[in-house]
């Protein structure tokens, strides 16, 4: 009964954390759209990619989260658009998010390898939970050992609802580096149990984020040319009382992507950083398609029980349209020639 509690204990606790801020990605850099509105055709191409992620499969009840995306570049609007739908998933209570946004981002060039992207994000949110699940605490019965079936609490019911979301964010793009921020949910939706419930609000997630490639040569490989590559990537995100940082480094050699990251906040151990080391391994082929698999080893004292958490993307860019006819260039900023 002990451990039933305390296991019920914690995985309330990690249910509230999760519930109180947005689901995050290890592999940031490849869920684009998700990251940064103004990422939206910043590849210069068209570009559709799917993420997934199993987090915590050693509770029994764990976390999913599934993405779908596609953005193009207008080179005679200079801007760049794209379509995401998204849905989390938590199995217990069967809490349910799920969306479908449009994105618009407008390209400035300020130099011949310098632009800055300002980007914006409309989505309509669906939102629904089974509290049937919800343990109360006079149903705990510590002395017999047992857990009664009924409360003397009242479970509302919880109706499916809608609402509006709205996001921006800014892009500055060179040669071999990128530097981004964006700020999520400006408009605040109320994410409450209770429609009556005044501090349900969803907190705004701000966010900044880039990465700088080092160049190592080319060279070719089974009859294909690569660039072989060295990248640092960061992601810096605050919502409400929450704060998470994920650094990363990123090799790619003959079409084989490795790299070793790290999130949490360094000398902070406490659960809501949620502190990991994360290993990736991916594959790269010059056709444009990019393909990604990370795990997160999770050293925080909650890690052993939560199994850390498995995420895979995939990705695939390529040149839409006639070239001769757009003025299109058929190559990828370097800067996005990689995980992105």
């Amino acid at each position: 009964m002990r451990k039933i509690v305390l296991s019920g204990f914690v995985y309330l606790i990690l249910v509230l954390s999760a519930m109180a801020q947005d689901f995050h990605y290890s592999q940031f850099y490849a869920a684009p759209l998700y990251l940064n509105p103004a990422m939206a055709g910043s590849t210069e191409l068209s570009r559709v990619g799917v993420n997934y992620r199993k987090q915590w499969p050693g509770l029994t009840h764990d976390f999913n989260a599934y993405s779908a995306y596609f953005d193009h570049y207008s080179y005679d609007l200079k801007s760049g658009m794209g379509i995401a739908v998204n849905s989390f998933q938590e199995s217990n209570m069967q809490i349910n998010t799920s969306d479908i946004s449009l994105f618009y981002a407008y390209n400035l060039q300020l130099t011949e390898t310098l632009n800055f992207r300002m980007g914006t994000q409309m989505g309509i949110f669906r939102r629904s939970a089974t509290l049937d699940n919800i343990l109360f605490g006079d149903q705990v019965d510590l002395f017999n050992r047992t857990v009664n079936p009924t409360s003397i609490d009242d479970i509302p019911d919880f109706e499916p609802y809608t609402y509006l979301d709205i996001s921006f964010g800014g892009l500055l793009v060179g040669e071999t580096f990128w530097l981004g921020a964006s700020a999520h949910h400006v408009n605040r939706p109320n994410l409450s149990f209770f429609p009556d419930d005044e501090i349900g609000y969803m907190p705004v997630k701000w966010s900044v984020h880039g990465g700088y490639t080092f160049p190592l040569g080319a060279n070719d490989y089974f009859g294909s040319k690569f660039d072989n590559q060295a990248s640092i990537l960061v992601n810096y995100k605050n919502q409400g009382p929450f704060q998470q940082l994920d650094i990363g480094t990123q090799l790619m050699y003959k079409g084989v992507i490795s790299g070793l990251g790290y999130r949490g906040i360094p000398g902070v151990r406490s659960m809501p950083n949620q502190d990991s080391i994360v290993f990736l391994l991916g594959l790269a082929f010059e056709t444009g398609f990019v393909i990604g698999y990370s795990y997160d080893f999770m050293i925080s004292n909650i890690g052993n029980q939560t199994r850390g958490a498995h995420e895979i993307s995939l990705r695939y860019q390529f040149l839409m349209g006639d070239p001769r006819k757009r003025s299109q260039r058929s190559r990828v900023l370097k800067c996005f020639d990689y995980m992105m």
